[in-house]
């Protein structure tokens, strides 16, 4: 089924949002979940600023992570939110096939970003795919790379490098 939000058979069930900070680095993400028919979507909305010192233009990686903390340098908000009996949130190896990766956002040279996108990977309604229900809550993070959405070795970077902001996703 593809996604049209101009459906009458659409229908907004929940919403989320997460303030992300970082050195140098703020923003802010709303999440809006959908249902279509019996299926749910999320429409992620990301606003994101900074000193284009740090926030350097260009592509950078966004996903979901497993667990709401971004303390430790953001290294304790683990790995890409994946759950499900096959789950792996290692962030390089099972990459780009978790639930939490989300489109790179673009940065123009003022440090300026703005990322909108939908995916049916994940829902805010309760279920084993929510992120508003999932046992260590969850993160958003952008990090100091683009993701090329292709697998590596665990530990390799690949999948976006060092995280740069990071923000709790909590329900509104």
């Amino acid at each position: 089924m593809m996604l049209d939000l101009r459906t009458d058979d659409l229908k907004e069930t929940k919403r989320a949002k997460a303030t992300l900070d970082g050195d140098g680095l703020s923003g802010t993400a709303q999440f809006i979940e959908y249902l279509v028919g019996d299926f749910y979507y999320v429409k992620v909305v990301l606003d994101l600023k900074g000193d284009p010192a740090k926030l350097k233009p260009g592509k950078h990686a966004v996903h979901i992570h497993e667990k709401a903390d971004c303390s430790g340098g953001f290294k304790c908000a683990g790995g890409h939110f994946d759950p499900g009996p096959s789950g792996n949130a290692d962030p390089d190896v099972n990459h780009p096939f978790h639930a939490g990766d989300l489109p790179n956002i673009t940065v123009d040279d003022k440090g300026v970003g703005h990322l909108e996108a939908i995916t049916s990977r994940v829902t805010l309604s309760d279920g084993p795919r929510s992120i508003l229900s999932a046992p260590a809550g969850t993160s958003l993070m952008v990090h100091g790379n683009p993701d090329p959405y292709t697998s590596g070795n665990s530990g390799s970077g690949i999948s976006g490098g060092p995280r740069i902001a990071c923000g709790i996703i909590e329900a509104v």
